[in-house]
């Protein structure tokens, strides 16, 4: 009774069409009185009215459907920027779409989500919290919280909502002595935690505000520090230094180590068509949620169909000429060879003046490798995934088309 209420309120121009209904409701009603009680005196004219009544009362009733349904119309779509039949058909069709799961971080992840949540509404971001750098870091040291960066990007880019809430959140100061380098989403998602005095439900909180497709969940809620052990033997503490220091990395691994999960996280593992890793930094973004070691464990006794997305790029301080069995080995000595099924690997040739920008950046295409990949028993997959622009990243409709496809052909 309440949402009828609540569609009678002024300026809905919904209760005038209302009206309208009924009054050809009344007049149909009133003219198949006339047509069925009154035959019986034998009266044409009677009967010819009453038809006419029934006629009459079907195009009042047509009418006012038809200026209802263009009200709602006007209502969701002011600037008529798509049909609203189309509008129902896509929101049907993603709410049917797979259960799809993908855990990293960083803006490989958030790319990619831009395009998934184009195919289904049935996401989870398993997001890592291990930051201490920037304005995460900062935040996470002036208030205790756990660092929203990363969650922020993955809220942002599944949000359901206007171009200027997105640019808001994305939003970064750069004046002001305590403002500048903070973005707004960051410092939004730490009052709700303020205000709520608990990170996940400020997560959820900002999720409803954004009007995100599906859900953004931290891999833990444990003040989680991530550390690295170079092949030198030296100790690295603190996920933002790990990539500054010179040399080999041999393992990163978490403090507290036995740190546990969100158990929805658990839950949309458990039903997921499929678990995407990365894209993203190996050691930073996607190790440190893997690490987390019941998250790990669902992954690999899941049936669900599990994809890594190889990096295009190497990345400097972490994967330095890596190659794609590079990266599958580092998974592998991490958590086990039983972590994935595939690794999604691009082919499309990187722009020259593009490679000379990245190699003054220590940084270059990573390389296909295919024997080891064989020796590795795992199954390749490369497509043309990158858009070339002033970066090399991942094109998240190529992205998004692949995994889709990949996950049908699988069912």
């Amino acid at each position: 009774m309440n949402k009828l209420r609540l569609m009678l309120y002024p300026g809905l121009k919904f209760k005038r069409w209302v009206f309208v209904i009924i009054s050809g409701v009344i007049l149909i009603s009133l003219g198949v009185s006339m047509a069925l009680n009154l035959n019986e005196l034998n009266l044409l004219r009677y009967e010819v009215i009453g038809f006419l009544l029934v006629l009459a009362g079907i195009y009042v009733v047509g009418l006012g459907i038809r200026r209802m349904i263009i009200s709602i119309y006007d209502a969701l779509l002011p600037d008529k920027n798509a049909e609203l039949i189309e509008l129902l058909y896509q929101e049907r069709y993603r709410k049917k779409g797979p259960k799809i799961v993908v855990v990293g971080g960083g803006t490989g992840l958030s790319t990619m989500l831009r395009g998934i949540k184009k195919f289904t509404n049935n996401i989870t971001a398993i997001v890592t919290v291990a930051d201490d750098g920037g304005s995460s870091g900062a935040l996470r040291d002036e208030l205790g919280i756990l660092p929203p960066g990363d969650i922020r990007n993955c809220l942002v880019a599944l949000a359901d909502t206007e171009p200027l809430m997105e640019k808001l959140f994305q939003y970064r100061f750069s004046d002001g002595e305590d403002l500048k380098g903070h973005s707004f989403g960051n410092l939004f998602i730490a009052t709700m935690t303020e205000v709520l005095g608990d990170f996940d439900k400020a997560v959820k909180e900002s999720s409803k505000v954004l009007a995100i497709k599906g859900q953004v969940l931290p891999s833990t809620l444990e003040d989680v520090r991530l550390s690295a052990r170079l092949k030198s033997g030296e100790l690295i503490k603190g996920e933002s230094q790990i990539p500054k220091v010179e040399g080999k990395i041999e393992e990163v691994f978490i403090n507290p180590e036995n740190s546990k999960p969100l158990p929805e996280a658990l839950t949309a593992i458990k039903e997921a068509d499929a678990i995407i890793l990365g894209p993203g930094s190996l050691y930073t973004s996607l190790l440190p949620n893997l690490l987390v070691k019941e998250l790990s464990k669902g992954i690999k006794s899941s049936k669900a169909l599990k994809l890594y997305i190889c990096n295009v790029m190497t990345q400097f301080g972490e994967t330095d000429d890596y190659t794609v069995s590079d990266h599958v080995q580092t998974l592998y000595d991490h958590v086990g060879d039983d972590i994935i099924d595939y690794v999604l690997v691009n082919n499309e040739e990187v722009d020259s003046d593009l490679l000379l920008k990245y190699a003054k950046e220590g940084a270059k295409p990573v390389e296909i490798d295919w024997d080891k990949l064989e020796e590795l028993n795992i199954e390749v997959i490369e497509e043309s995934l990158i858009n070339q622009l002033d970066l090399v990243r991942h094109n998240p409709d190529k992205l998004a088309k692949v995994i889709i496809d990949l996950i049908l052909e699988r069912r």
